[in-house]
C-alpha cells in the first residue's frame, strides 16, 4: 500500500483543503502516515500570506526531500500557486498544484512515476470563475468541523498577496453546503465553523442569495447542529440581515471575528480598506444592541508604512472604547509584489515592537473584562481535549469553547469530547476561564424529584 504525508502551513482554510486531498488519496487506497517518517509521498500546503510564509514552505519542502530522496515530493497552496517556477527549481519537486485542479495531483503523481518529469499543474487563478468542490466528510482530529464556503477576492487590500493566490471571489452552491453540514453533523460534530478566503462575501456573487439566507438555511435544515460559527466576516458584510440572523438565530453563536486591521481613517484610505470608523462603530453598536454579551474578536495591523503616533493612537482608542473581547496584533510586515511593500515612510520596527506590546496589553485587559461579565453563569461548551495542569497536576482536565469563545478548564470526562456540556464559569481569567461541571437534569430524574 502507497502511503502519503502532509504538511500545512498557513490558515484554516488550507488545514480544510488538506483534508480534502487526503479524502481523494483514501479513494485511491493510499495510508496516510506522519510527516516526520517515510513516505512515498508527501504533500507540502503551503502559505504565502507573508515573505515568511515563502521562506516556511521552501524549509518544510526540503525536509521532506531530506527525508526520503526517492519519494514523489507534490507542492500545493497559495506559495505554489504565486511563484511555481520558484518551487520548481528546488531540486526534488516533481509536481507543483496550485490552488485549484486538487482533483488532478494523483493523476500528475501517476504521470510523474511514468515520466520522471516535473510537472507545473499551475493555471491561471484569475480567469476561475467557479467554486471548486472538495469534499470533507470528517476531519483527522477536531472537535469542530470547518466547512468551507467560498473561495477568493475582490478587495485588493494593498498590503495583501491572496487575490493574486486565491484568485476572484466565488461561492460554493448552498445545497452543497447544506449537503456537506449534514455529512459533518451525522458524523458527530456538532459545531461547524463557516470559513473561506473572506467568508462574509458569500454570496455576492449570486444574484438571490447571501449570507443571512445561508445561516437560515442551516438552522432549518440542518438535523441535530448545535451551533454555527463565522470564522471571520468584515464589517462591510455585517448587513441589517445578518444582525437580524444573529438576533433570532439559537445556533448562530454569540461571537464575530471582524478584522478591523486599524482604527484610523487615514490608515485604512492607505490600506484601501473600504470602511470608515464610522461605519465600523455604527455596525458594532447595532450589534451590540442586538446580540447583549456578544464577543467581537479582530486583527489589527500595526506599523503600517507611514503610521504616525496619532493614527496608531486612534487605533488604541477606538479598541479601547469598543471593547473588542480579544485581539490578533501583527506588526507589519513587507510583502513582496503588494503596493504597501513599495510605499514610502516604513515605519521603524522598534516603533513597530513597542506599538505591538502596548495593544498586546490592552487585548489581555479587554479579554479579562470581557470573561469577567460571565463569571457565575452557566454556559454551553464542547470539550476539546485534556488539558495538562502542569503546576497542580490535576487529573481529567478538559479545555473547550464556549459558544461566545471563551476558553475554559474544567474537571470532566473523556466521553464529554466533542459533546455539548453545562459548565459554570467559577473563575474568569485570561488566557482562560475555570469552570465546574453542572450536571443537566433529565425529564425523568425532574419528575422522581416531584414525586
Amino acid at each position: 500500500m502507497a502511503t502519503v504525508a502532509f504538511h500545512t502551513l498557513g490558515c484554516k482554510v488550507n488545514h480544510y483543503e488538506t483534508e480534502a486531498i487526503w479524502q481523494l488519496f483514501k479513494a485511491e487506497n493510499y495510508e496516510r502516515v506522519d510527516y516526520e517518517s517515510k513516505s512515498d509521498v508527501y504533500v507540502i500546503n503551503t502559505c504565502t500570506v507573508t515573505n515568511t510564509g515563502d521562506k516556511k514552505s521552501r524549509q518544510v519542502i526540503r525536509r521532506a526531500i531530506r527525508q526520503n530522496p526517492d519519494a514523489v515530493i507534490c507542492v500545493t497552496g497559495c506559495y505554489a500557486q504565486t511563484s511555481p517556477a520558484e518551487i520548481l527549481a528546488i531540486p526534488g519537486v516533481d509536481v507543483v498544484v496550485g490552488t485549484q485542479d486538487r482533483n488532478k495531483m494523483i493523476s500528475y503523481i501517476e504521470q510523474f512515476k511514468k515520466e520522471r518529469q516535473p510537472i507545473n499543474g499551475v493555471g491561471n487563478i484569475m480567469k476561475s470563475r467557479v467554486y471548486e468542490e472538495l469534499d470533507v466528510p470528517a476531519f483527522t482530529d477536531r472537535t469542530r468541523a470547518s466547512l468551507k464556503i467560498q473561495e477568493g477576492c475582490n478587495n485588493f487590500c494593498t498590503f495583501c498577496i491572496i487575490p493574486w493566490a486565491r484568485g476572484l471571489m466565488r461561492s460554493r452552491d448552498p445545497q452543497e453546503v447544506i449537503r456537506q453540514a449534514q455529512q459533518l453533523v451525522d458524523a458527530g460534530y456538532k459545531e461547524i465553523v463557516l470559513t473561506g478566503i473572506h467568508t462574509g462575501g458569500y454570496g455576492e456573487d449570486m444574484k438571490d442569495y447571501n449570507l443571512a439566507m445561508l445561516l437560515r438555511d442551516m438552522e432549518e435544515k440542518v438535523d441535530g447542529l448545535k451551533r454555527i460559527r463565522i470564522s471571520s466576516i468584515e464589517a462591510s458584510q455585517i448587513t441589517d440581515e445578518v444582525i437580524e440572523v444573529l438576533k433570532t438565530s439559537k445556533k448562530v453563536v454569540r461571537h464575530l471575528h471582524i478584522p478591523i486591521q486599524s482604527g484610523s481613517d487615514t490608515v485604512l484610505k492607505r490600506m484601501r480598506r473600504k470602511y470608515t470608523m464610522e461605519f465600523f462603530g455604527e455596525r458594532l453598536r447595532k450589534l451590540h444592541d442586538a446580540l447583549p454579551g456578544l464577543a467581537v474578536t479582530s486583527d489589527v495591523i500595526v506599523g503600517f508604512p507611514g503610521e504616525t503616533e496619532e493614527e496608531f493612537m486612534e487605533t488604541y482608542n477606538f479598541i479601547k472604547e469598543h471593547k473588542f473581547s480579544e485581539l490578533h496584533v501583527f506588526p507589519y510586515s513587507k510583502r513582496t509584489g503588494t503596493p504597501a511593500a513599495r510605499m514610502d515612510n516604513q515605519v521603524d520596527e522598534e516603533v513597530k515592537n513597542e506599538r505591538v506590546h502596548k495593544l498586546i496589553a490592552l487585548s489581555d485587559q479587554l479579554a479579562k473584562e470581557y470573561a469577567s461579565q460571565f463569571e457565575n453563569e452557566v454556559l454551553e461548551i464542547i470539550p476539546e481535549e485534556r488539558f495538562t495542569d502542569e503546576e497542580n497536576g490535576t487529573e481529567n482536565l478538559f479545555v473547550g469553547y464556549s459558544d461566545n469563545y471563551l476558553k475554559v478548564v474544567f474537571l470532566g470526562s473523556e466521553d464529554m469530547i466533542g459533546e455539548l456540556v453545562k459548565v459554570k464559569i467559577t473563575k474568569a481569567g485570561y488566557p482562560y476561564n475555570e469552570g465546574q461541571f453542572v450536571k443537566v437534569m433529565s425529564p425523568q430524574d425532574q419528575s422522581l424529584l416531584e414525586a
